[in-house]
């Protein structure tokens, strides 16, 4: 009965305010279930916690999925208080900063050898030098940004919250090129990030649909439907393609809300294999594993061949998991109340269990080598060494 309450406010809401996008949050609020305590174990493995800090002030309540970016030896970070910063990914001193006043950045950062560029809830994207933090350039696109752009030599990908995935020219932020997709009128608040690579620009959308475009002038090159967003109201048609994807050796990896999990030849769009399942955090890939958060909590590993169901971890159930990421032979997963967990990939067993503050872990741990980085939703920031 509270579940049905809960979706009749948040439908009604919906009429009210003309289907505004805040109702992405709608997958976390229509989840009553309370969290499935955790479960004392001996560790398997022994983690070493390297350092933490701040990140600023997180996420706040912007419902952004924000995580730190690592290049060589440095960690980009970014804040709701218009924060930017530059981290030694060794130890956590902050090498440069710097502040933008009555901005809140919500998506990214995404950092290369020579930029970080970060996006705004008020559409805003600005790139900075990584070496030291001066303005390069900025724009401004159509809507709020929530998720972390992506960067190569030849495009700068962001997508927009109305629905817009836009090419920008890296050397100064001009439009190149945009490509659009119409936005339901309920979905869940959230982005996947853009990939770049074998000449394409690849994201999912609010649609269900999995889209592919060349990323020298965004003509369309293949679309997949990873959801069909059947049913016979608005809340049982959400079908998003929110989840982080993976591009790795020519094949993307892929899941949706309320639809499948799913590998594709990257070029052509081919699908290789389909397993039905609801995710809106999204999944990783470890050599010949993937591994999938789906909705309710349950951790999935899978072949990356074929698609088979290696094994199933139900012991993190309605903690609001965060896309999961691989380091060696574990996967780690954050969870609504800060901690971070190493799963065994051969088994899915637990191995280890740490804490980054008490706030939600939201986006996906970020792996360098044998180093894990988390930041959770309060901007608190952790480095962790695993065994390889």
């Amino acid at each position: 009965m509270r579940r049905a309450i809960v979706v009749l406010v948040l439908v009604a809401l919906a009429s009210t305010l003309g289907g505004c996008n805040w109702l992405k949050s709608l997958g976390k609020k229509d989840n009553v279930e309370p969290p499935k305590p955790l479960v004392e174990f001996a560790p398997t493995v022994s983690i070493e916690k390297l350092w933490s800090g701040s990140a600023g002030d997180g996420t706040g309540r912007s419902g952004a999925r924000m995580n730190p970016a690592v290049v060589g030896d440095r960690v980009y970070v970014a804040s709701v208080n218009g924060d930017v910063q530059a981290l030694d990914a060794a130890n956590g001193r902050r090498l440069w900063s710097t502040e933008v006043k009555k901005i809140s950045w919500s998506g990214g950062p995404a950092a290369s050898a020579d930029m970080v560029v970060v996006g705004a809830l008020n559409g805003q994207v600005r790139a900075y030098s990584a070496q030291d933090g001066s303005e390069l350039w900025q724009v401004q696109l159509s809507s709020e940004i929530i998720t972390a752009p992506a960067i190569s030599a030849n495009v700068i990908a962001v997508r927009t919250q109305d629905g817009r995935l836009y090419g920008l020219d890296p050397a100064n932020g001009s439009r190149r090129w945009v490509y659009e997709q119409t936005v339901p009128v309920l979905s869940l608040r959230g982005n996947s990030s853009p990939l770049i690579g074998n000449g394409f620009v690849i994201d999912g959308f609010d649609t269900g649909r999995l889209v592919a475009v060349r990323d020298v002038d965004g003509a369309p090159a293949w679309v997949q439907v990873l959801a069909a967003g059947e049913g016979r109201t608005e809340v049982e048609r959400l079908a998003d393609a929110d989840g982080q994807l993976v591009l790795d050796n020519g094949e993307l990896f892929a899941s949706s809300y309320n639809g499948q999990v799913a590998a594709f030849h990257a070029e052509s769009g081919r699908s290789l294999w389909t397993r039905d399942m609801s995710s809106f955090a999204g999944l990783a890939v470890g050599g010949s594993t993937v591994v999938v958060s789906d909705a309710e909590g349950n951790v999935w590993a899978f072949d990356r061949q074929s698609g088979a169901n290696l094994w199933k971890q139900d012991g993190l159930l309605h903690r609001w998991l965060s896309a999961p990421a691989v380091v060696g032979n574990f996967a780690v997963v954050g969870d609504l109340e800060g901690y971070v967990h190493w799963l065994n990939l051969a088994d899915g067993s637990f191995a280890a269990r740490q804490r980054v503050g008490k706030n939600a872990i939201e986006s996906a741990p970020v792996v360098s080598g044998d180093v894990v980085f988390v930041e959770n939703a309060g901007g608190n920031l952790a480095a962790f060494r695993t065994p390889m």
